[in-house]
């Protein structure tokens, strides 16, 4: 689940500064701190983990541009130390669980550290499977509550259910959940290490 909150402090006029200059304005700094991470001159986010953050109505997916709350299936955050994702601040946001990797993958080859990564945890939401158009479907949820770390999930890959791009990584806290998702609507199951470059590239295809 949502990871400890660091202590709360006071933004000094030398970390402010020093976070300007790694592209952390002060509202992002102190939201930040509220949120749960730590801030020290030597990085905006230190090694304390920052809370998920609810997906709002206008937030656009860094991969796509969709509007991530406007359509179904699972989203993702990602957390990174002294960079802001595609120019705002933290968390790097995604209407799709492939596309938070696919984009992980490509700024950990820049050689940018993670802070963070969440994904939707479907055992701790009341989700609905629906039908629209002969495509089968399941529910969004953008709220903080919803999401948890993406390395205390099992993944059900490549189900015959469908996110807002197509087929997705469907994550669940509990392994029991994921084993009778999966039971009921195929896919493969996996963890997070388990998640390759190559498997991201498959369901980017489909």
């Amino acid at each position: 689940m949502p990871g400890p909150r660091g202590h709360e402090g006071q933004v000094s006029a030398r970390e402010h500064a020093e976070c300007v200059q790694h592209g952390l304005t002060r509202r992002g700094l102190l939201a930040a701190i509220g949120g749960g991470a730590a801030v020290s001159a030597a990085g905006c986010l230190s090694t304390q983990t920052p809370e998920p953050v609810t997906v709002r109505d206008d937030d656009a997916c860094d991969v796509c541009g969709m509007i991530i709350p406007q359509h179904p299936g699972p989203s993702a955050e990602v957390f990174y130390r002294n960079h802001d994702p595609s120019g705002h601040e933290n968390p790097a946001r995604f209407d799709s669980t492939w596309e938070a990797f696919q984009y992980d993958f490509e700024r950990r080859d820049r050689g940018w550290s993670r802070a963070a990564f969440y994904v939707t945890d479907y055992s701790s939401v009341e989700y609905e499977i629906f039908t629209d158009d002969g495509t089968t479907f399941i529910s969004t949820h953008p709220s903080a509550e919803a999401f948890t770390h993406a390395s205390e999930v099992t993944f059900v890959v490549a189900s015959s259910v469908e996110g807002a791009m197509g087929r997705d990584l469907i994550g669940f806290s509990s392994d029991d959940d994921a084993t009778a998702f999966a039971d009921e609507y195929g896919g493969s199951r996996a963890q997070f290490g388990d998640v390759t470059r190559s498997m991201i590239g498959e369901l980017a295809q489909t």
